[in-house]
């Protein structure tokens, strides 16, 4: 059974959200608590699931990955052996930053971080060209990102 959680545990998770690099001290001192008992929920949460794991957000720019795709791909039969193997491929390529197995035309969505329009003809070719089953392809190219939040809304 889950285990509820009260209004320090909410502002905690939300405080971790916008900075993961803060201290237990100055966690603390944003929730109102002494050290100890946050350490210990914020222990409870990791253990609960509730904090999955503390990324660094990275600029794509900067590292020579400006050109970002959503990619739609539909296979031309699924099973769950297809879909397996599917999946097993797409984990293992790097430039696939977020996979979703969807509903409607398409199977699924990538999300694809590439150097340029170049690479990513790469990718489509060598990459997602030679795994079986690939039906169809719908490439949307992102012109300029508007908003993007890693966190999770908390109400």
């Amino acid at each position: 059974m889950a285990e509820t959680l009260d209004e320090t545990d909410i502002l905690l998770l939300k405080t971790l959200q916008k900075n993961a690099k803060l201290t237990t001290k100055e966690l603390a001192e944003a929730v109102h608590l002494t050290p100890t008992p946050v350490f210990e929920r914020q222990k409870r949460l990791e253990r609960q699931g509730y904090i999955r794991k503390y990324v660094a957000v990275l600029d794509p720019e900067k590292l020579g990955l400006g050109l970002q795709v959503f990619c739609k791909v539909k296979l031309q039969q699924i099973n769950h052996e297809i879909a397996e193997a599917f999946t097993r491929r797409i984990m293992r390529v790097p430039e696939v930053t977020e996979c979703y197995n969807t509903s409607g035309a398409y199977d699924y969505l990538l999300k694809v971080r590439a150097r340029d329009m170049k690479h990513y003809q790469e990718f489509v070719l060598n990459i997602l060209g030679e795994i079986d089953n690939v039906a169809s392809i719908e490439s949307t190219f992102v012109m300029s990102e508007i908003k993007q939040n890693s966190g999770i809304y908390i109400p």
